[in-house]
This record gives structure tokens, sequence and C-alpha cells, in this order.
């Protein structure tokens, strides 16, 4: 059996890492983190100070939080993702491929003083599991992954004076996975590989407040590289490394991209507002996947030139009265990968949200938020030219994103 340089760990890596792509964001970003935000579309994020979440996006917005303040939720992804097309001449389909996830996040905020503010972030900006079946006949290009992540973020802002503030944060990302490859039809392993790791980046931000009903903010989040470390098998790992046997330490480097936004809050009126944002991402760092093993040996899995992608979001809210506000956003995503690079290990394609959303202040200290996402992805074409059953078809899909939060304030 040859395998080719389109190696089958290549959709098991991309599977389980970028299947939250299927879900959420571009790439495999996993955007929710708060449901106050997944009622506008997460439209003006960097520009908004809600409650203690808003420091995630931009740590600058802790500046605009007065005491202390928590807040915690959940949000629950179900992503409806098919993959059909032909392997070799034969027609095969796998439905539903990526599973539903529960999101829960935590945040924490408190004003020192009247210039200095702390906050504690928890949440996760990667996450899914993905599996199909063996009754799918190109499995040689992946059939199973699952990857999680957690991060914890320690968050800093300064009160320059009334128009302009500053934030940072130091980031401790944690996270597991797997990913697999079986031969077509059986559960005989082709290439497998698991691992954990941690590591460190930052997030950087700024607030200029033009005056009182117009607001800009800026967040720049820098690359983390994540080095999975565990051990593979298979015997594509056999065939392609003279001399490797059963479980091989070893190691696969993925890099999380730096990202940033500019967005914009605007008081049209005392009971309506309106907020933008564009965010950048800089996905051209994904293009290569190589696996390092511990012996020295490496097996290059693929190149994946992928590009850097822009989202582009318009959301607004209006207060009904002072107990109940409402929201609604829409946005759009592009995809992080062109139609001709596509493959069945990147399920990657353009993404319309439409969000609503509302908050309700049982007092004036406690306040409830709920939110509620459909995602719509654009269905386009894979390819995968590898010399055993070469696999030509489509994605297409939908996702639905619902979300709780509450937030208490000291």
């Amino acid at each position: 059996m040859t395998i080719s340089t389109r190696t089958p760990l290549s959709i098991a890596v991309v599977l389980g890492l970028l299947s939250s792509t299927q879900a959420t964001a571009a790439g495999f970003q996993l955007a929710e983190y708060s449901a106050t935000g997944l009622g506008r579309a997460y439209a003006g994020e960097a520009a908004m100070a809600d409650n203690a979440s808003a420091q995630w996006r931009n740590p600058a917005m802790l500046t605009y939080l007065e005491g202390t303040q928590i807040s915690g939720g959940v949000l629950y992804v179900e992503p409806n993702i098919d993959v059909k097309g032909t392997a070799g001449n034969t027609y095969t389909e796998a439905k539903d491929i990526a599973h539903s996830a529960p999101v829960p996040n935590l945040y924490v905020s408190h004003q020192i003083n009247d210039k200095y503010f702390a906050g504690l972030a928890l949440s996760s900006n990667y996450g899914m599991e993905t599996e199909l079946d063996k009754g799918f006949t190109a499995t040689q290009y992946g059939n199973q992954a699952k990857v999680m992540t957690v991060e914890a973020v320690a968050n800093i802002g300064y009160k320059i004076n009334d128009q302009f503030s500053l934030g940072g944060g130091v980031r401790f990302v944690t996270g597991e996975g797997h990913f697999g490859a079986t031969v077509p039809g059986t559960t005989t392993n082709l290439k497998y590989m698991e691992g954990t790791d941690s590591s460190w980046g930052y997030v950087l931000g700024g607030a200029w407040q033009i005056n009182d009903s117009n607001r800009i903010g800026f967040a720049y989040k820098s690359e983390v590289m994540m080095d999975f470390d565990g051990h593979g098998e298979g015997m594509g790992f056999e065939l392609e490394l003279p001399g490797f046997t059963g479980k091989q330490p070893g190691k696969l480097s993925i890099a999380l991209p730096a990202t940033a936004e500019i967005a914009s809050f605007h008081q049209l009126t005392p009971k309506w507002a309106m907020h933008t944002s564009i965010n950048w991402t800089q996905w051209s760092s994904f293009d290569k996947l190589t696996a390092e093993f511990d012996n020295g040996q490496v097996s290059d899995i693929k190149e994946e030139n992928w590009k850097d992608n822009f989202r582009f979001a318009l959301g607004t809210t209006y207060s009904l009265n002072k107990k109940l506000s409402l929201r609604a956003g829409a946005a759009y995503d592009m995809s992080a990968v062109d139609d001709k690079n596509r493959t069945t290990t990147i399920p990657e394609t353009d993404r319309t949200w439409l969000s609503a959303g509302a908050s309700y202040a049982f007092t004036s200290q406690f306040t409830l938020d709920g939110g509620l996402t459909y995602i719509m992805a654009r269905t386009a074409p894979i390819k995968e030219s590898g010399t055993l059953y070469p696999f030509e078809g489509e994605m297409s899909g939908d996702v639905w994103i619902a979300g709780i939060q509450a937030n208490y304030r000291f």
C-alpha cells in the first residue's frame, strides 16, 4: 500500500482542531465567549463594556467597569455538518460529523482605584470533537479527532484620562487532543496521534472615548504555539518512517494565530445603540503540518496554504425600559482557505451569522443575559488527490448556538 503526501493524519488533525471552524469562527477559532456578545453576533466587542466578560476581547474595557463584577455562563454549540462525494468511483457521505459541545466561561473584574483595574478571565478559544464512521469510504483521510483547550488570562487596565485607556494581559493556554485515520471499512489505524501541551501568550488593547456617545476600541492577541506532546502509532507512520514500530513518542506543533480587532460603539439615542467590528486573523501562519518524533525522525503531513481572513459584524442594542434590553446582529466570516486548497482535512468555508439576544435586570446588581445565533455555512467543494481512492465532493451545513450568562455587581 502506498500512502500519498496528503496523509491521513492531516485530516485527523484538522477535523479535530479545525472542526470548530464549522461551529463558529473561521479557522479553528471558537468565537463564543459570552452570551451577552452572542446576541449581537459579537459586533463591537473590543469597544463594549457590558460586564466583566468585556475583558476577554479587550482588557482596556476593564476601565469602564466600576467596583467588583463577576460574570459566568455557558454556551451550547450544535453544529450540523455533512460531507459527501465520491472516493474513487464510489459515492460516500458522512452526516453530522462535528459533535455538539458546551463552552463555559467565568470572568471577574475589580476596580483598584480611579486609574487601575484588574481582571481574570477563564474560557476557551478552541475545541470540538468529530467522528466519521467506518462506512465513510474515505476514512484514510481521517475519521476521529478531539481537541479541548482552556485559557486563563490575567488582565490589567489603566485609565490615562477620560478619553484614553490601555490594557494588557498574560494568557495561559492548556490543551489536549487526539487525531486518527483508519483503513476504509475497518478500524485499523493508518495514523493516530495524541498529545497535550500548555503555552503562553499575551493580549493588548486600547480605547478612545471620542465623546459621551461614541467610542472606538482596538485589541491584539499574540500567536500561541502549541506543541502537542504525546505519541504516534499506525502503519502509515511505519511506511513513511523506517524502523517505526508500535507507539513512538513525538509532537505535532500547531500555531494558534495572532488576531486583531477594531470596533466601535455609538449611542445614537438614549435607547438605541449601534456596534461594529472588523476582525483579522493571521491564518497565513498555518501553512504546514509536520509530526516530529523523539528519535529525530520527521514526517511531513501536508502543506495547508491558508491565508489571513477577516470578519465583519454589525449589531444593535435597544433599551426597551430600565429592566429589559434587546440585541440583534449579523456577521460575515470569510473563509481562511481558497476553494482550490480546501480538502477533506479542512471543511472550512464562508459563514453568515444571524443573532438575537436580551438582558433582564432583576435588580441594580443582578442581570441575566441570553443569546441565540444561527450560522449558515456556504456549500463548498472539497478535493483530496491521494493515490488511494481520491475524494472529490463538498461540505455543507449550519450551526445553532444558544447561551445564558449571569452578571453581578458588588
